[in-house]
């Protein structure tokens, strides 16, 4: 090959090598602007979950001049959850610096599964796109999408699996307390005793005028907690059981009438019992009122009380346990 044509075969070498460079070089100012319409931030503001706790999930996006969101991608359904359950979700718009506009959506989560070691997060794609004034953003063409990562929560104690407890203890012995605080001690044992007299004597005192206020106090018959539990049933089949409040608070208040029921005919502490601590309770003693029956009405109970919305008993369920209830109490 001759010079010539070696300088030549090396120019056209340089000039494709350059195409190609420059090319590149502009695909990629590409995705950067592209990028730049749309930024990301998401966190949890937890790290480990226990059974009924809440985790906040924070899905921050700042969005450029025009550009606009598609909110169908951010609505709670969409959300890919593993182990999680949404217990509400809300969301803000604010305008951010240099002409943008900052997306905060936010998501209360929870769970209620115990054979999920990992609580997973999924990752989103969320669409958006260039909108002219006037115009509506679900009449205007995608321009691109981001996608959101994914989090994970630790189903276990928000505690560190692994401590260093090393320094909390030291081999040394304790060092000897000064010879003052040796001639005090019988000073403080005295006054110690001193001052339990009178502290006796003020419980007494508290102890005697409670006994006296009880024996002075009438004792109501048990025709009158009948009659004062029948007006009670009756007034929670009068309330409204189409909203999820209404139902909770019918449930509510039939868990404490039930409760109390049992205390005054069986002796049992229902108030201060869960509801196999009391039907473990009924059943080792002559008890007057169907177990069975008392102990399905209580787990009802905690069931609309304590459960998630999707899980709460229907209306229809709430007047069947009302008329559980006025069985129960029928009994005596």
């Amino acid at each position: 090959m001759t010079p010539r044509h070696l300088v030549v075969s090396r120019l056209g070498a340089f000039v494709t090598v350059t195409a190609v460079v420059a090319f590149v070089a502009a695909g990629a100012a590409t995705a950067a602007a592209q990028s730049a319409d749309v930024s990301v931030r998401a966190s949890v503001d937890r790290t480990a979950l226990f059974v009924g706790d809440r985790a906040t999930y924070t899905i921050e996006l700042t969005c450029g001049r025009g550009v606009e969101l598609l909110p169908d991608d951010l609505s709670g359904d969409r959300l890919k959850l593993d182990g999680l359950e949404l217990v509400a979700s809300d969301s803000s718009r604010a305008p951010g610096r240099e002409s943008t506009t900052v997306y905060r959506f936010r998501y209360v989560l929870t769970t209620y599964r115990v054979d999920v070691p990992t609580l997973r997060l999924g990752s989103m794609v969320v669409r958006y796109a260039r909108t002219r004034p006037g115009q509506r953003v679900e009449d205007a063409v995608p321009a691109g999408e981001v996608r959101i990562p994914g989090e994970a929560i630790a189903f276990r104690s928000a505690l560190a699996d692994e401590q260093d407890v090393s320094g909390i203890r030291a081999d040394r012995p304790a060092d000897a307390r000064p010879a003052v605080f040796g001639m005090l001690q019988p000073v403080g044992i005295g006054l110690a005793i001193v001052s339990i007299v009178p502290a006796a004597l003020a419980a007494s005192a508290v102890v005697g005028r409670r006994r006296a206020h009880l024996a002075k106090a009438p004792r109501r018959s048990a025709r009158t907690v009948r009659q004062a539990e029948r007006a009670s049933v009756e007034a929670v089949r009068a309330m409204d059981f189409s909203s999820l409040d209404g139902r909770r608070e019918a449930f509510t208040r039939l868990d404490t009438l039930v409760r109390e029921h049992v205390r005054d005919v069986c002796g049992v502490p229902g108030p201060s019992l869960t509801s196999a601590e009391i039907a473990s309770a009924l059943s080792t003693r002559a008890a007057k009122v169907p177990v069975e029956l008392v102990t399905s009405v209580l787990v009802a109970c905690e069931r609309a009380r304590y459960a998630p919305p999707h899980a709460t008993p229907s209306a229809d369920a709430c007047r069947q346990t009302i008329d559980d209830v006025d069985q129960v109490i029928g009994i005596w």
